[in-house]
């Protein structure tokens, strides 16, 4: 076979294990055999359509079949894969199909309207429609009207036409772990998005590493709620599944009432997402009514989890293993296991198997435990450059080597890494560096807190002073001062916010994350 990359997995698995389901959605239970048939036949109908080794093919949906199946068809020929977030706006959407030189675009039929004012006037060739839901609300036409919907020169058609068009020939075009997969574009809250470029071998590396941290099994059935356009739920959920041969169920939005529903219906034994996800959960009113004894894995990323929410999973008896990681790392980079969760709450772990971690000063020196540096990051699943971008390549590499992270941190004597912030969000009052998530932490020890950020806004004395933007839970009150009188005693004076600022929701992207960026406009004044 000369396809080692992602493209020959799901033909190795149709071998191994044809008749075992491989994925369950909305759409119904497909086996093994029926995906590849299905890979098979898309891999050559987009060959017809003149997509050929290391061109690009970009996808703008929510968690589908669809996805994944031209995810792996791309694989097979050889071509990369453009996902694409669905909440950007059309001007988003249009610079990263004109930045990625994307030729195709397979679209959910519900987001058409974002879908063509995205892609017009881009010398997109074919606009493929996936009948995921209703049509939308017509602004971007229909499937079939090449010129209204989809611009002079672009054809339309729905996706399962093409397939059905498609020869069942397997292809075997020679790929290496070396080229191109995907191309992932960062969110760029700073400047004009990057496109990170994983090769065949970033994300198998990263999946080998979950298999060895996770203790994956081909029984398992995992539940997808986090979008897979974003790395974190491809890379250490679904993809491991799926070369492990385990069944894989995906959720298109995250909905808990929906996934306990789901998580005891499909008897999942692992589920991923951010402490907003597993806090929704376990304060849903069907929490204690639920039937969730299947679970065995709980991942946790992006913040460390506030005690109150471990607290209510080891009731249930479960516990959490929380990870660090980023696109360009394909995305795991540290793991806590479980039974580290509480001896070394707060940490993001230690390095996955086949990856290694550094701590450096700004002059690239390494620095000892305890000390706060850059966390800087190596291993076959780090991404070797950005797409069209050596300067911002050449910038991201200490020693042609270390991915530098821009997140600060340190590691303490036995080599768990602590997360103190990003770079960016580094507050610097009167010269003393102040790290949000540190403060964000104890603020969330209120019960009556469900979630809280803190920004530097300017300060004439200090040049600037933190502020901490926060929800509250519902049926719970609390005021600004009680806030700060619980932070009084338990942070350095300088490190309390000056103020507080509550508010019904706090902006997230699509991954659970608070945008801060956003909040810094709203509330930095």
């Amino acid at each position: 076979m000369q396809n080692q990359g992602l493209g020959a997995w799901i033909h190795k698995r149709r071998m191994k294990s044809a008749a075992k389901t491989a994925i369950i959605s909305t759409a119904g239970e497909m086996s093994y055999g029926a995906f590849a048939e299905r890979v098979d036949r898309l891999a050559n109908a987009l060959a017809d359509r003149g997509i050929a080794q290391g061109d690009r093919v970009a996808y703008l949906g929510e968690n589908h079949p669809a996805f994944l199946e031209t995810f792996f068809a791309c694989g097979t020929l050889g071509a990369i894969f453009v996902p694409l977030n669905t909440r950007l706006a059309p001007p988003e959407v249009q610079f990263a199909l004109q930045d990625s030189g994307s030729s195709i675009l397979i679209h959910a039929r519900t987001l058409e309207p974002l879908a063509v004012r995205g892609s017009s006037l881009l010398g997109i060739t074919h606009r493929i429609v996936v009948e995921d839901g209703p049509a939308g609300n017509g602004n971007g036409g229909s499937a079939g009207n090449a010129t209204e919907a989809g611009g002079q020169g672009t054809a339309v058609e729905l996706l399962e036409e093409v397939i059905g068009s498609g020869s069942e020939e397997r292809r075997d075009v020679a790929v290496s772990l070396d080229d191109p997969a995907m191309i992932l574009y960062t969110s760029g809250t700073t400047g004009r998005p990057k496109g990170a470029l994983l090769t065949h071998g970033n994300m198998t590396w990263n999946s080998i590493n979950v298999l060895v941290d996770f203790d994956m099994a081909s029984t398992d059935v995992a539940l997808m709620i986090a979008p897979m356009f974003h790395v974190a739920s491809l890379g250490m959920g679904v993809l491991p599944a799926l070369l492990k041969g385990a069944t894989v169920v995906l959720e298109p939005k995250f909905e808990p009432g929906r996934t306990l529903m789901l998580i005891e219906k499909y008897k999942a034994t692992s589920i991923s997402g951010v402490p907003t996800t597993y806090q929704l959960l376990c304060e849903h009113p069907d929490w204690d009514k639920t039937d969730i004894s299947s679970l065995n894995k709980l991942t946790c990323g992006g913040s460390a989890v506030p005690m109150r929410v471990l607290e209510a999973y080891e009731a249930r008896g479960l516990s959490f293993t929380n990870g660090y990681g980023m696109t360009e790392t394909a995305p795991g980079a540290t793991t806590l296991a479980a039974e580290k969760s509480r001896p070394k709450a707060g940490s993001a772990g230690l390095p996955h198997f086949f990856t290694d971690i550094r701590i450096a000063d700004p002059m690239g020196d390494v620095l000892p435990a305890r000390e706060v540096g850059e966390v800087q990051i190596s291993g076959p699943n780090v991404i070797r450059e950005y797409w069209n971008r050596p300067d911002a390549t050449v910038e991201s590499y200490a020693d042609g080597v270390w991915f530098k992270s821009g997140d600060m941190g340190y590691v303490d004597e036995d080599g768990f890494l602590f997360i103190s912030d990003r770079l960016k969000d580094m507050i610097i009052s009167g010269g003393e560096n102040i790290y949000p998530a540190e403060v964000e932490q104890v603020i969330l020890e209120l019960e009556a807190v469900s979630s809280a950020a803190v920004i530097g806004v300017p300060d004439e004395k200090w040049g600037e002073v933190p502020r901490a933007v926060v929800t509250v839970r519902e049926g719970f009150a609390v005021t600004a001062e009680d806030i700060q009188q619980h932070l009084d005693g338990r942070l350095a004076r300088y490190k309390i916010p000056k103020s507080v600022v509550i508010v019904e929701d706090l902006p997230r992207t699509a991954s659970g994350k608070i945008r801060k960026a956003d909040l810094r406009k709203e509330y930095s004044n």
